[in-house]
């Protein structure tokens, strides 16, 4: 199927040079080859940065849909995630590896720690591992995910690396506001996961309804808007064409500075979808 014309989408810049697109392309249980499909369909449509992980067993199938896509490979940002078994530094060094294998790619754009498992406390040299993988080519960008300033803090003083990223858990429920405004300070772009909350739950939202009804859009479309005008990158998930198009189609609107104020009504500091407080969650 030919391309299409990518839409205009903007871009957000980390201190080292890294520029991400504001609407991403999740996949989080996108998998086998009607996933392969998805992310062809999603690059078709004009998506370019495509989020993996080592965890998501799929690494193989983002790979093979990045190598049959008629998008010439510079033109997407493939991203993959270091698992919190691996953070021993050999283990670590050997996992990347691994990915950019399964991949069957040169190199992979960006990588991150998945979670920092603060009770293993081997985050930093987890991080020592992706600082030399950078070194090495293999990958690219390098950041982290799921982080809290204290974890960034410690990865800074031990090897003068900042992270470019950290993708975090960021929705209308949850808005993480001291935690974007260390990343902004550091230059770090901040990545929302789940960024449609507990979907069904907020899509039904009475406010967000009715601001989608002044708008004449999808309450689909207001949230992520709001990412758009809040200033991190978002990294919604559909195996549907028709949906992937419309996640992309954010530009023809713009929320008001009452819409931003209802929406800022709705944070929860403890909102956390899953109950995954990166304090004490520790991921496998």
């Amino acid at each position: 199927m030919a391309l299409m014309e990518p839409p205009a989408i903007p871009v957000r810049k980390a201190h080292d040079g890294l520029e991400l697109p504001v609407i991403g392309f999740g996949t989080y249980k996108v998998n086998g080859f009607a996933g392969v499909d998805a992310i062809k369909s999603a690059l078709e449509v004009g998506y370019r940065l495509v989020d993996s992980a080592f965890n998501y067993e799929n690494e193989g199938v983002v790979g093979k849909a990045i190598r049959e896509s008629d998008v010439p490979r510079e033109d997407i940002i493939v991203t993959s995630k270091l698992p919190g078994r691996h953070h021993q530094y050999d283990q670590a060094r050997a996992t990347i590896e691994e990915s950019v294998a399964r991949m069957g790619l040169d190199y992979i754009d960006l990588y991150l720690i998945h979670w920092p498992n603060p009770s293993q406390g081997q985050f930093v040299e987890a991080w020592q591992a992706l600082v030399d993988a950078q070194r090495q080519g293999i990958v690219k960008h390098i950041g982290v995910s799921n982080f809290l300033p204290g974890h960034i803090d410690l990865l800074i003083r031990a090897t003068g690396v900042t992270p470019a990223v950290n993708q975090v858990e960021l929705h209308p429920f949850f808005q993480q506001n001291e935690q974007r405004a260390y990343d902004d300070a550091h230059g770090i772009i901040t990545e929302a996961w789940s960024p449609l909350g507990r979907a069904n739950q907020m899509l039904r939202d009475p406010d967000i309804v009715r601001i989608a009804e002044k708008h004449g859009v999808s309450p689909v479309a207001v949230i992520l808007r709001w990412h758009v005008q809040l200033g991190d990158v978002a990294i919604p998930k559909s195996m549907n064409r028709e949906r992937q198009r419309a996640n992309l189609d954010l530009t023809g609107f713009e929320l008001d500075d009452q819409d931003m104020r209802d929406i800022a009504a709705m944070d929860n500091p403890e909102g956390y979808t899953f109950g995954q407080n990166p304090h004490w969650h520790e991921e496998d």
